[in-house]
């Protein structure tokens, strides 16, 4: 192991001209450079970073910022915290896979810093820019009580009582009675351009991925994008990665497209890479969610990362990036997209406003390589678009006028509060009888049962009780994992969350009962 002194390790990476680089923050110019040198191998594996107090005396700037710049690199796995220790850059990472991951990343990450616009403020990454069938235990079907809402824990759906629907109202009604003959018009096959530049400056903020207007594509949700991308890449019999247990919509979805899903299992650093290579080493897809793992919330790892895009550049598969709550963390800042990390342009990024917004928007939207673009936009042509131009513009306006921004801090915090109530309640009213596993972010918990348990007959039973938890056992594909409940607390206020922890307790108990003799 590497064990290069902290002044000399440093100074090979000029990182006072980094601090000082004009057009970003000064901790995204340290964290970049830091993050490069790890890439290039002028930082190894287990080298020591100085401390932050260290640092920031040596380049002259706040101690937050040199922070800043270490929470982000510790975010996405390039270093590691040993308290007293100090930090050093991840011993873990293998520097075969840094040296692709290199050759990839950095000449793209180069040419981006060195192509930002003088108007760029360095506001902090987080901020945007301001200018079936009824199963209960199946999360595809939306129960909804006597008063038009969601049942307490249905999994999918963002906190509908808390939608600033007033201010939705009166952007929408604003487009509707200025109708333009632009919006009574066909519209682009591929979204309005408005739309697509805002989006364009989100992801460059929030999510690190630096795209044109013209890759990204207005999509009716992500269901919409998936259809799309099966459409364009894959054949009848192709093999799809699929993480095992996974999203069952995105599953239902590839079966309709006739590809050979192919079960990866899904572990506490999220999809075994490894695992796939040996099962389907030539598939043509991977479909993954990096950020926060649908159901299991866990997050897929910098090696994995890494492992995952050198296996698509190997053998020339694509990789679905589904980010479908990554804004929604509650420990540290939200982690980068894996797209990001895509200097070998083969990821395409899917991304919808059913979680951040409301699903009944409909609204999604793809970034695709721009060697794709071509082929994407003819077969987005022959397909259903989009909403209509007013969903659209609307959505444009909520973007660019600060709103959305707003809203994402907002719930991020609301979900907080909500998240640790019914966590609470749950370990007064069921204990010994649920183990709730919290990761960092998302929009559910998941409680793991006892090992006799059938989540799906529980959740039956629950369902009558007036509320909806969905079974662990529902998303797997070949797994047989340990029966647990996934259970969402967006649409569950604090107030009511002791109630729904009774309601639950009495399914457990209702559930216990040997059946009655006839």
């Amino acid at each position: 192991m590497s064990e290069k002194s902290s002044p000399a390790a440093l100074a090979a990476l000029h990182l006072a001209d980094a601090a000082q680089a004009s057009g970003v923050p000064t901790y995204r110019a340290l964290y970049e450079r830091i993050r490069d040198g790890i890439l290039s191998g002028k930082l190894a594996p287990s080298s020591r970073l100085p401390s932050t107090r260290a640092l920031a005396s040596e380049l002259g700037v706040a101690r937050g910022t040199v922070e800043a710049a270490y929470e982000r690199l510790v975010a996405e796995g390039f270093v590691v915290g040993r308290g007293a220790a100090g930090s050093r850059v991840n011993p873990q990472l293998d520097g075969t896979r840094l040296g692709a991951a290199a050759r990839a990343i950095l000449p793209r990450a180069n040419a981006a810093r060195s192509s930002r616009p003088e108007a760029d403020t360095g506001e902090r990454s987080d901020s945007p820019p301001l200018p079936s069938h009824a199963q209960p235990e199946n999360p595809s079907s939306i129960p909804l009580n006597a008063f038009g809402m969601p049942l307490p824990l249905q999994n999918g759906l963002p906190a509908l009582d808390e939608f600033p629907r007033k201010l939705w109202a009166r952007l929408a009604t604003r487009h509707a009675r200025h109708l333009s003959p632009e919006g009574l018009h066909y519209q682009s096959a591929i979204g309005w351009a408005p739309l697509r530049e805002a989006i364009a400056g989100y992801l460059a903020i929030a999510r690190g991925i630096h795209c044109e207007p013209g890759q990204i594509i207005v999509t009716a949700g992500y269901q919409g994008a998936l259809a799309l991308i099966a459409r364009v890449l894959l054949r009848p019999g192709d093999a799809v990665w699929c993480e095992d247990p996974g999203y069952f919509r995105a599953q239902e979805a590839l079966r309709m497209s006739r590809a050979a899903l192919v079960p990866v299992a899904v572990d506490h650093d999220g999809l075994d890479v490894a695992a796939g290579e040996r099962a389907a080493p030539d598939a043509r897809l991977a479909v993954v969610t990096p950020s926060h793992q649908s159901p299991l919330s866990v997050t897929l790892p910098l090696a994995r990362r890494l492992a995952l895009l050198a296996w698509a550049q190997a053998h020339d598969a694509w990789i679905v990036e589904d980010d479908y709550d990554s804004e929604f963390r509650y420990t540290g800042a939200p982690l980068p997209a894996l797209k990001s990390l895509d200097g070998g342009e083969r990821v395409l990024y899917a991304g919808s406003f059913s979680k951040v917004l409301f699903p009944g928007l409909r609204l999604g939207y793809l970034v695709v390589p721009p060697t794709l673009c071509d082929a994407f936009i003819a077969s987005a042509s022959l397909s259903s678009p989009a909403q209509g131009w007013i969903e659209q513009a609307t959505v444009t306006d909520f973007i660019t006028q600060g709103h959305f921004s707003r809203h994402i801090k907002r719930m991020r915090q609301l979900y907080g509060e909500r998240r640790a109530a019914l966590a609470q309640a749950l370990r007064e009213h069921l204990p010994g009888r649920i183990e709730l596993a919290q990761q960092a972010g998302g929009m559910h918990l998941l409680g793991w049962l006892a090992p006799h348990r059938d989540d799906r007959a529980l959740c039956r039973t629950a369902f009558r009780h007036g509320i909806a938890p969905g079974a662990l056992s529902f998303f797997s594909l070949a797994r047989q994992l340990p029966p647990a409940l996934v259970m969402s607390f967006t649409n569950v206020p604090e107030a009511l969350a002791g109630d729904v922890a009774q309601r639950l307790a009495r399914a457990f108990d209702e559930d216990d009962k040997p059946p009655a003799l006839t």
